[in-house]
Formats: structure tokens, sequence, C-alpha cells
């Protein structure tokens, strides 16, 4: 950066840079005294002014022109080229650098000139001394750094909010809306850890759409994935808020039932059964129904079983239903 001049009170409005205002003359004269010997420095539009990878050793003051806070979007090699985004600005009047100077570590991102800037350079012994002497510079830097702390959290309270929708959006199934295979392999365990530490009852039903690959083959796959659509449909109408449905893989799907015994799981899955024959998958009303059906194997949380023996009690029972003449459920 090209330096240009000490920093001159007469060439400059004091009270246009935050860390000075609301100064009593006293202090503004201390102040003064202090900064004198300050250099002003011109930065060309697109120059680094602090680097992300050195330490905090002074600050800047924007004088006039605009900086920008920068960070780069690549973790990769040293070979790959980072891109770089503009995070936030700091127009005349706000300082650059100030945490890194109270703390003596490397900045956190680099600070580039956004256009031509006359920037007041503050080492970080001259900052020290002004904190000393003024209580005004002092109380200045305090409501600064909770400005930017608050800012800070809002920022990530902001990116977690983000990181769960998306966090959300990762766990259901992109076609029918189910929860997917992700979420069971997080959620299915927890409730059965749940379910044995309380002794409440804990069902779950597999199911299986009958001849699934003979109804691709004959309607075409656009069909086949309304047909899983409206099965998806079909499950989630008949249960409660507290139930929860997921597609297993393929066109298995599987309810979970929380606090429903035995013989109240077999009513809920027979009822789901019945409705599934009855779904209208086609808006030609002159094809012959039913379009679809769909084989239920129905198992109950035993003492100390775990989730893989849980779900394999179901999926033997749903090849049950499949042998007994599919379209019905078993236990």
């Amino acid at each position: 950066m090209e330096q240009l001049k000490y920093f001159k009170n007469a060439d400059y409005d004091i009270d246009s840079i935050h860390l000075f205002r609301n100064i009593s003359p006293e202090d503004r004269q201390q102040i003064a005294h202090i900064i004198k010997n300050c250099f002003v420095v011109k930065a060309k539009a697109g120059q680094i002014v602090l680097d992300a990878h050195s330490f905090g050793a002074r600050l800047y003051i924007v004088l006039s022109g605009a900086l920008g806070n920068t960070a780069s979007n690549t973790t990769a090699s040293p070979d790959s080229k980072a891109t770089e985004h503009t995070k936030h600005q700091y127009l005349p009047g706000e300082c650059v650098g100030e945490i890194s100077v109270l703390d003596e570590e490397i900045y956190s991102s680099n600070i580039s000139a956004l256009c031509e800037s006359e920037l007041l350079v503050v080492e970080a012994e001259t900052m020290w001394k002004l904190i000393d002497e003024s209580n005004g510079v002092a109380r200045n830097l305090l409501q600064l750094l909770s400005f930017r702390i608050r800012a800070a959290n809002a920022q990530i309270r902001k990116r977690q909010k983000v990181g769960e929708f998306y966090r959300q959006l990762s766990m259901v199934d992109g076609l029918t809306g189910l929860h997917n295979r992700a979420w069971l392999n997080s959620q299915l365990p927890i409730m059965i850890e749940n379910a044995h530490a309380t002794g409440v009852p804990l069902s779950i039903i597999m199911v299986d759409l009958d001849h699934f690959k003979k109804f691709n083959d004959t309607h075409g796959h656009v069909m086949g994935d309304d047909a899983l659509q409206t099965a998806a449909k079909v499950l989630n109408a008949g249960l409660r808020p507290s139930d929860f449905a997921a597609r297993y893989g393929g066109e298995e799907m599987i309810v979970i039932l929380p606090n429903t015994n035995e013989q109240s799981a077999l009513i809920v899955a027979n009822r789901l059964c019945e409705r599934l024959q009855n779904a209208r998958v086609f808006a030609d009303s002159t094809i012959k129904l039913p379009h679809i059906t769909a084989s239920f194997g129905l198992s109950m949380l035993r003492e100390a079983q775990d989730g893989t023996v849980f779900v394999a009690a179901a999926d033997a029972a749903l090849y049950r239903a499949k042998e007994a003449g599919r379209n019905q459920v078993s236990l």
C-alpha cells in the first residue's frame, strides 16, 4: 500500500470515526496527540489490506472508500484456486482488525479494498495506548465488539437454521414424501431404546407392494412412481400424528407405531391393507380396479430385542403374507 502522510486532525473529521465518537474535549486532545504519528495509506481496488494468514499487529480505520471482508470457499490442495466472496463491507468511519489486535491471533478472513481507499493505520501498541488513556475509546471499542459478537451470533443462528432445514430435507424421500432410510437408521434405534427403557410397546409393519415389477412392466415406470406415491398417501392418511412411515427401499415401506401393542397394530395393518386395495392410481375410471395391493408383515418389539432382529421379524412376517397369497396381513 502507498504511504501518503501522517494523520492530521485538521484534514479529517475525527467525529466521523466510530472509535472516537462522543469523546470529551480532554480525551479528544489526548487522542489527537497519540495518533498524530499514525500513517494514512492508500489501498488500490482489489488490494489485500489484511491477510487471513497473518497475525493482528494493527487495525485499519477507513477514512474514504470501502473495504470488504472476504472468505475462501475452498479448502482443497494448494494447487487449487480459491474463490472468494464478500461477506461484509466496511465503510468510512469503521475499523477492521480490532479483535486480532486484542487477542494477538491471526485475522479471521481476508480484508481487501473494494475501491481506492484511504486508511488510517493504528499499530497494536498505539491502540493499547488509546484504550489505556481514553475511557471514551475503550467504551466505543466495547460497543463495537458487542455489535460484532451479536452479528456473529445472529449469523451462526441463521446457519444453524439453514443446516437444520437441509438436514430435515435429507431425511425425506424425494418421490413419496415419506421419511427415508437415513431417517429410519437414525430414529428407529432411539425409539427402540426408549421402548425398552420405559416398558411402552412398540410395533412396526413392513409393507411391500404386490407384483410391483409386473405393474411397472405393464403400465410403465411413470405410473409405477404414481403408484408408490398413492401408497405413501394411503399410509400417511391412515396413521396417527404420533406414528411414522418411511420408505425402506424400492417398493417396500415401513410403518412405526409407538405405544402400540400387537393387537392394536394388527387393526391398523388391516385397515391400511383394505384402504390400499381400494386406492385409485389411474385417473381413467374405466381401468379395472384394484390397481395395487400390498402385503403387510407385523412385529411387536420383544424384551431385549435389538433393531436388526426387530426388523427381521417384521420382514419374516411380510414373506409369510406373500406366501399366503399377498394382499393381507401376517404376524
